[in-house]
């Protein structure tokens, strides 16, 4: 490919980037004013947004712990209602000799 080729194939390109860049030159010196209550407001409702997202995550998170608490508080309570029924003392069973 020779210097020709590669020179009309980037031509369009620089061509619209140009056009581009002549449009969006008055716009390049605009400055906006956000105003205390429209601020305070946009701040708000961003930090209710990453407060509920971070509560999600956490939540997520922390249920496999949970689940397994729980899991391990219901066997020991099992354990413990298994052992006060009467009849499952191992002293009172048969004795071997």
């Amino acid at each position: 490919m020779d210097k020709l080729e590669t020179r009309n194939r980037r031509a369009p390109l620089l061509r619209s980037g140009l056009a581009l860049a002549l449009v969006l030159a008055p716009f390049a010196a605009a400055q906006a004013y956000v105003g205390p209550g429209a601020g305070l407001s946009l701040l708000g409702a961003l930090w209710g947004v990453v407060a509920a997202i971070g509560a999600a995550l956490l939540f997520v998170l922390l249920w496999p712990i949970r689940r397994m608490r729980r899991r391990k508080k219901e066997q020991a309570a099992a354990r413990d209602a298994h052992a006060a029924t009467p009849g499952n003392d191992p002293g009172n069973g048969p004795t071997r000799n």
